[in-house]
């Protein structure tokens, strides 16, 4: 349990601008990981492994892709008890994102709205933040495991995405335990259309194929997920389906392990913050609006996708409950973001023992 009970903290960062908050979090964090004051927001990990697309993972929840965009907090944030991390959306060379303001706070909903447009460092500084982490070194014998989601940059046209996508899986391979290709976020110009059958049918071909020439040079198999949009409708859904299993199942038509499914990015839709302050702000959508969003989702991928199929579960988890709904849905394991936010850090090992419950 962690020394600063987050009830006393959260008054003093919800007074502050969303991203001033974000920004001084992270640098505590990054500044005091490896030292006694980690003490501070530490949580001791639930034994609760399951293996997932051949990686064995130490427990069910994870952190999403977003909070830690640069790889700055690698170690800080694995004290937390999460059974794994995924860090970025990086993308080939640092961008600015999108002008501030850009993260917006519905508290009402617990919930939260940015748009802030994969703003980043690139991928040698992303890499070489990697490259310090000293988590796999604490020793034991399941370690955390580590995401690292990349993206195009917002100047590439939509037309080369391909490209950057394939530079930053090159830069991130040997350092990831899975790699996780993110065409849904709504705060780059037509990134979604890549989830579109065509486009996502080459992109995912391009990048199954340099992911096979890499294991070979590198003698691991780091699996590729596949990040989508909780704003698909049924018809939408099912093509993605049938290109993961396109490039997901062997020659007898199992799951090879190799590709993976994220569901769910943040949403567009308004329907359940309407009318509250901020939020008509142009940007994705997450916390407790998006769960019902991301379960029918994860149902609907899991019915194509038959049993065996990597799922990771994310969107509007705030309870031990909220998680263990996304298992009932289909999820193999779960993922947080505003949730950690609303609620801190013990959030981690609430879901993390209500899921090694429902088992």
């Amino acid at each position: 349990m962690s020394l600063l009970p987050y009830a006393l903290t959260r008054p003093l960062l919800f007074g502050l601008d969303p991203e001033t908050a974000h920004e001084l979090t992270l640098d505590n964090i990054a500044r005091f990981q490896h030292s006694p004051l980690s003490c501070l927001w530490s949580e001791s990990r639930i034994d609760d492994p399951v293996t997932v697309a051949g990686l064995r993972f130490p427990n069910r929840v994870g952190l999403a892709a977003g909070l830690d965009k640069n790889a700055r907090c690698i170690d800080g944030l694995s004290a937390m008890g999460f059974g794994f991390v995924e860090v970025g959306t990086v993308t080939p060379k640092g961008q600015p994102g999108n002008p501030r303001p850009r993260m917006f706070r519905i508290p009402e909903r617990n919930a939260l709205i940015n748009r802030l447009g994969f703003n980043n460092e690139g991928l040698i500084a992303f890499v070489t933040n990697v490259q310090k982490a000293r988590f796999r070194s604490k020793g034991g014998t399941s370690p955390m495991l580590l995401g690292l989601n990349i993206g195009k940059n917002a100047a590439t046209p939509i037309e080369q995405a391909t490209s950057d996508y394939l530079t930053c899986l090159d830069g991130v391979y040997p350092h990831a335990d899975y790699v996780t290709v993110n065409i849904s976020s709504p705060n780059t110009k037509n990134l979604r259309s890549l989830q579109s059958d065509e486009a996502l049918d080459a992109l995912l071909g391009a990048v199954m194929e340099r992911r096979e020439l890499l294991a070979q040079r590198y003698g691991k198999q780091a699996p590729v997920f596949l990040k989508i949009a909780p704003d698909l409708d049924e018809t939408q859904i099912g093509v993605i389906a049938a290109t993961l299993l396109r490039y997901g199942s062997d020659t007898a038509g199992q799951p090879n392990q190799r590709l993976g499914v994220i569901a769910t990015n943040t949403t567009l839709s308004r329907d359940a913050v309407a009318g509250l302050a901020h939020a008509e702000e142009a940007g994705g959508l997450s916390g407790a609006p998006v769960l019902a969003a991301s379960n029918r989702v994860i149902r609907l991928l899991r019915g194509a996708l038959g049993e065996g199929f990597p799922i990771i579960g994310v969107g509007g988890v705030l309870s031990g409950d909220d998680a263990v709904s996304k298992v009932r849905a289909g999820a193999d394991l779960v993922q947080i973001y505003t949730g950690l936010i609303y609620k801190g850090s013990a959030l981690v090992r609430e879901a993390a023992q209500a899921l090694k419950s429902a088992r």
